[in-house]
């Protein structure tokens, strides 16, 4: 008990320290974005938001990656602690997710002259959204708690195949958005400068939802352990 209980304050110490590293990298991020980057030669000022909209749609694939693998051992295993870990990585992924929703009609509207068309990878990211949405819901939706995590566990699993689709889906379909530029086959298709600004942007936002993971799975431990005392 003892040594669990160190390597939960291991987690919450380390969790803190890449909270604040994230936050002050994420004030780098800023003034790169406004002071140092060049501005977009087409879109101009407003292609700014990619260095919000992107990094945070990695983010959000990266959580529900991250759902679906400790959903999977969970299910596998019994073991609570993968279910903490999922359900502090869906926290995280919703987050995302829903500035990848905010930023993305704000750019379309500049871009596209729209806030939202119903094209291929606009409504898989907000099919995402609501499945991971679902993820929560189904985790109340029965009076035996055991029950509702193996149902929020499947949930977990199956929407994670959405990821995939998404990323692909300006590639099988029509689509208004452009071709990858960041994950493209034959290289990025960005300047020098661009690169190095998205390439800190992700790095940014991953140590930050990682703090943030790590923090909030001391809370759901926290409560786990609360749980254990009053029932005791």
């Amino acid at each position: 008990m003892t040594r669990r209980r160190d390597v939960a304050r291991g987690a919450a110490t380390l969790g803190t320290a890449l909270a604040l590293l994230g936050a002050a990298l994420f004030l780098v991020l800023l003034w790169m974005v406004w002071f140092w980057v060049p501005t977009e030669a087409v879109q101009g000022v407003v292609q700014r938001i990619f260095y919000v909209h992107v990094p945070s749609a990695w983010v959000a694939f990266m959580a529900f990656g991250i759902v679906a693998l400790c959903s999977a051992m969970y299910l596998w295993l019994k073991d609570e602690r993968f279910d903490r870990a999922a359900v502090a990585a869906a926290e995280g992924g919703m987050v995302f997710t829903t500035i990848v929703l905010l930023t993305g009609p704000l750019w379309g509207k500049i871009a596209w002259g729209t806030y939202w068309t119903w094209e291929p990878r606009l409504t898989l990211t907000l099919l995402l959204w609501f499945i991971y949405l679902g993820y929560f819901l189904v985790r109340q939706a029965t009076e035996n708690p055991e029950r509702g995590k193996r149902f929020a566990a499947v949930v977990g699993i199956v929407g994670a195949f959405d990821i995939p689709l998404i990323h692909v889906s300006v590639l099988w379909f029509r689509s208004l958005h452009p071709q990858p530029v960041v994950l493209n086959t034959e290289g990025p298709a960005l300047d020098a400068d661009m690169g190095i600004t998205i390439g800190v942007a992700v790095l940014t936002f991953t140590i930050l939802f990682l703090g943030l993971m790590m923090l909030r799975y001391e809370v759901e431990t926290a409560r786990a352990r609360a749980a254990l005392l009053e029932a005791g």
